[in-house]
């Protein structure tokens, strides 16, 4: 986790940095879908889930350094992912809640002459999500926090729609197998794999 918190640094000293450089500040609404798969070790591939689609939904804030184009976007989402895979004593369903914080390094790339209409911007950065699910699954047990790192990019329109798409890579455990069988005693971590497509409304 070394590398999160030296880029969590980075950003603090960045938005402290526009801030005294008056940079622009917005915040909204976002809500959009979650296609999420989990990958088990490769010893345990088989475990390996299908895509299955969620959504999500929240609000969201945006600094801007003018001119330049690169801020950051911190965001509050409610995330439901869905899950469907094979385990040793047959199909699980893993239909998991959570509250997901993802920080992001933003730039907005401008175009000359329709910048305020149509604008590229990509996006990276670190997300954590907390587990708010009560149900248990057959065999598995859930951690409480996840953490991934998100690689994006989207388009704001008009200055006020934001349509974009992102992968989040899982760093750590979400869930491991507990069950019996042959691989009782042996950690099967399994970590989160999603793309996800939102649309955003800034105020």
């Amino acid at each position: 986790m070394k590398s999160i918190k030296s880029f969590l640094l980075v950003l603090v000293l960045m938005l402290g940095t526009a801030s005294a450089a008056q940079a622009q500040f917005r915040f909204g609404i976002k809500a959009g879908v979650a296609i999420n798969s989990i990958k088990f070790s490769d010893v345990k591939e088989s475990f390996n889930s299908d895509n299955q689609a969620g959504f999500l939904g929240g609000v969201t804030a945006q600094f801007t350094v003018p001119v330049i184009g690169v801020g950051a976007d911190l965001s509050a989402l409610y995330v439901r992912r869905n899950a469907k895979f094979m385990s040793e004593t047959g199909l699980e369903k893993a239909n998991r809640d959570y509250i997901e914080i993802p920080l992001n390094l933003r730039w907005n790339i401008g175009l000359p002459g329709v910048g305020k209409v149509v604008a590229p911007f990509i996006t990276t950065g670190p997300s954590v999500a907390f587990l708010c699910s009560k149900s248990a699954y057959k065999d598995f047990t859930n951690k409480k926090a996840d953490w991934a790192w998100n690689f994006g990019l989207g388009l704001q329109l008009f200055n006020k729609v934001q349509i974009g798409a992102s992968y989040g890579l899982g760093l750590s455990k979400a869930l491991k197998f507990a069950g019996q069988g042959q691989y009782v005693g042996d950690p099967v971590p399994g970590k989160n794999r999603y793309w996800t497509v939102t649309a955003a409304y800034l105020f």
